[in-house]
Formats: structure tokens, C-alpha cells, sequence
């Protein structure tokens, strides 16, 4: 454990409770930040609260909401800030993406670090398993690391403990954290499922069972059950 202090950007989703327990284990002090952007699927809002709760501690400080609807969603209609159907674009990328979202919660959450002393800023960005947007790239966030650093003349360091993770292997990582317990608090009270679905629940937690977000989160948990040892199977 390090004397660094440290903000995780916590949507109230799968990779970012994951990402919160991992700074909780190395960090002696970690706040959270959170972000409102006109969302479909807003009642991950909701699911932060009962997670910050399952894992408060010593060690976890202040929460941190910034309203970005005006700002992301006035910037132009996806499927993730309207309802509309989820498709592919004829770029290739999912219409889920919001373009310039992840680059602008970075902005503001340096931007929170940077004012009240943190020096780590941890995100769920993945590029292993994902959706295939190009602000999850380990490029992107190495690239906003030294932009933020030069704009705020601060030695601000972006950690992404996923970048390099699977689903299962996010899964994997819960249990190692936390054990069962971490890995219950997951299924139960987080959100991932892009059309706000809260009214199915299946074995990897709740949602509709078939947007993007649902089937990899689903296929994960499938992979992890099966490669799981024989102690950490239910």
C-alpha cells in the first residue's frame, strides 16, 4: 500500500464496484465520483449508494456527482441517452457509444482529484472484453494521463485494473477481493444492463438478458463459473 490517495470513477455497474474494492485494498483513502449524463439505463445511479454501503469502511471517503445531461446528451443522440433501437453504426461501433464521454469524465474527475489532493484515478476502461469504443483504449487513457498532467501540472497517475481483464477474469477478480461476499454484492446490487432493466434476474444479476452490456457480463459469469474451483462454486 502506497501513501497515495485516490478518486474512482464509480457508475454503480459491475467494473467500476469491482474497480472501487481494488483501490479500497491498496489505497489508504479513496473517494468516488459519479456522473449523471441523461442516461437510459439511470438507475445504476441508484445502485451506488447500497454498494458504497456494502463496502464502506476507514478507508472510503466522500462521494461526488456531476450532472453532465445538458452537456452529453445535448451533444448528439445514441442509444445510451435515447430510446432508440441498439445497432451497429456504419463506422463499426456499437450505437452505445457517447462520443467524448469517457475523455470528459476523466477531465472532471482530474479536475476533483486535482482540488482535493488525490493523486490516483482509477477507471473501469477495458479494451480485452468490451463493446469496442475507442475512449476504453489503453492508448486513450495513456494519452489523457499525460494530457491532464501537462493542463494541471500535477503528476496525476490513470489506473485501469481492467484494461487488460476479461469478464471472467473481472468476475475472477471480485472473488479474490472479496470473496463470496463482494462477489454477492455485485450480482445483486449493481447495474449494467444498458436498457435500465431491473426487473429480471438471472444468475450474473439483474437486466434485460439481451442488450450488449447483459450478454457480456452474462458470458463472463459463464466462463468464471466454469473455470472456478470447485470451492467457489454455488
Amino acid at each position: 500500500m502506497t501513501d497515495d490517495r485516490a478518486l474512482v470513477l464509480f457508475s454503480g455497474g459491475q467494473d467500476s464496484a469491482t474497480c472501487l474494492a481494488w483501490a479500497l485494498e491498496r489505497y489508504p483513502h479513496v473517494e468516488t465520483i459519479g456522473f449523471a449524463y441523461g442516461q437510459r439505463h439511470a438507475v445504476e445511479l441508484e445502485c451506488r449508494r447500497p454498494v458504497r454501503e456494502a463496502l464502506a469502511g476507514p478507508r472510503l471517503g466522500p462521494d461526488h456527482m456531476v450532472d453532465l445531461a445538458a452537456t452529453l446528451a445535448g451533444l448528439g443522440q445514441t442509444a445510451m441517452t435515447a430510446e432508440i433501437a441498439i445497432e451497429t453504426t456504419a463506422e463499426g461501433l456499437p450505437n452505445t457509444f457517447v462520443p467524448g464521454r469517457n475523455l470528459l469524465f476523466l477531465t472532471c474527475a482530474a479536475a476533483i482529484a486535482w482540488r482535493r489532493g488525490l493523486r490516483r484515478i482509477v477507471a473501469g476502461m477495458c479494451e480485452t472484453d468490451y463493446s469496442g469504443y475507442p475512449d476504453c483504449r489503453d492508448d486513450t487513457i495513456k494519452a489523457m494521463q499525460l494530457a491532464l498532467n501537462l493542463g494541471l501540472q500535477r503528476r496525476f497517475v490513470l489506473e485501469t485494473p481492467l484494461m487488460w481483464r476479461d469478464k471472467a477474469a473481472t468476475w475472477a477478480l471480485a472473488q479474490d477481493l472479496g470473496g463470496d461476499a463482494l462477489v454477492e454484492v455485485i450480482r445483486e446490487r449493481t447495474h449494467t444492463c444498458y436498457l435500465g432493466d431491473r426487473t429480471r434476474r438471472h444468475d450474473w444479476g439483474y437486466g434485460c438478458g439481451t442488450c450488449p452490456a447483459c450478454e457480456l457480463r452474462a458470458a463472463g459469469w459463464q466462463r468464471w463459473r466454469e473455470q472456478a474451483p470447485p470451492n467457489v462454486q454455488s
